[in-house]
């Protein structure tokens, strides 16, 4: 059934997390203009996110980062409305997926959270093959609802009810140049790794060997990365790369794990006979 143009829409908050996005804000927020209020919580940038979140008539927040679902939930909870739009700082809704999304709200259709196909924008070439193209992703919901989870990396969104798949893309311009990529190489390599290291996940040596040319057959050729040209070639290296990094940090956290544990038994080893020569527990004069 298609929505009547005198329906109206309910209103919308839109909701982002920044921290030294100077770079992408203007961009992402120009296309929020059909959006009741924008809601920034930022990380306290140092490269004027927060003047240009100003001058965009944008509600800042500044608040310490303790991670990307925690930051995420806090937001969500200084919004007015119900309908709640969750972008990345880095992610520009399309004109077409603008109109589809008014569409929808405007439809009778029960509906209590949209999803979007994610379009990776990488070296300035937008992908038009592979999972980085066609990847569906929930960015708007009732928050009567869903909710974003709590997970430190990787947040999602989770819904309890009726979800409707959009056509049309977002495009995420997830790093400016290499050198952007390898900063958040590093920083998320290392949060995976901890994430797999406090739920006691390992990998074995043979994994860690083969996971750069499985990763690179997987993103290559079984996602279809080939098709977007050179610029498919060099993302599958580095993101087989990312995995062979993210499980040798992994074996790293149980190496050491398993030293101090080591240097921790042979200490009380040592201590053990001395202990017993002086316990107070030792002899008739014992006290129980």
């Amino acid at each position: 059934m298609k929505p009547d143009r005198d329906t109206p829409m309910p209103p919308v908050s839109a909701v982002i997390i920044t921290y030294n996005e100077s770079a992408n804000l203007r961009r992402t927020v120009s296309q929020l203009y059909w959006c009741s209020e924008i809601i920034i919580v930022d990380s306290f940038s140092t490269d004027g996110t927060d003047l240009i979140a100003r001058e965009e008539n944008c509600k800042l927040i500044q608040r310490a980062f303790h991670g990307f679902g925690d930051q995420k939930r806090y937001a969500v909870s200084q919004c007015k409305h119900e309908w709640i739009l969750c972008l990345d700082a880095d992610e520009v809704l399309t004109n077409e997926l603008i109109t589809e999304i008014w569409s929808e709200l405007r439809s009778p259709e029960e509906k209590h959270a949209l999803s979007f196909p994610s379009s990776l924008v990488f070296r300035k070439q937008r992908f038009r093959f592979g999972r980085e193209s066609n990847r569906q992703v929930i960015k708007m919901f009732n928050r009567r609802f869903g909710e974003v989870n709590n997970d430190r990396i990787h947040e999602k969104i989770e819904v309890r009810g009726t979800i409707i798949r959009l056509k049309n893309p977002v495009l995420h311009y997830s790093y400016r140049d290499i050198t952007q990529y390898f900063t958040k190489f590093d920083l998320y390599t290392e949060w995976c790794a901890e994430n797999y290291f406090k739920s006691g996940k390992r990998k074995s040596k043979s994994i860690i060997i083969i996971s750069i040319p499985y990763y690179f057959f997987k993103y290559y050729l079984a996602d279809r990365n080939m098709l977007n040209g050179l610029n498919g070639f060099y993302w599958s290296v580095l993101m087989s790369f990312y995995h062979f990094v993210k499980y040798l940090k992994l074996e790293d956290m149980h190496q050491s794990e398993t030293s101090l544990l080591s240097r921790r038994s042979k200490a009380f080893r040592k201590v053990i006979p001395v202990f017993r020569e002086n316990s107070i527990f030792s002899g008739s004069a014992g006290i129980l």
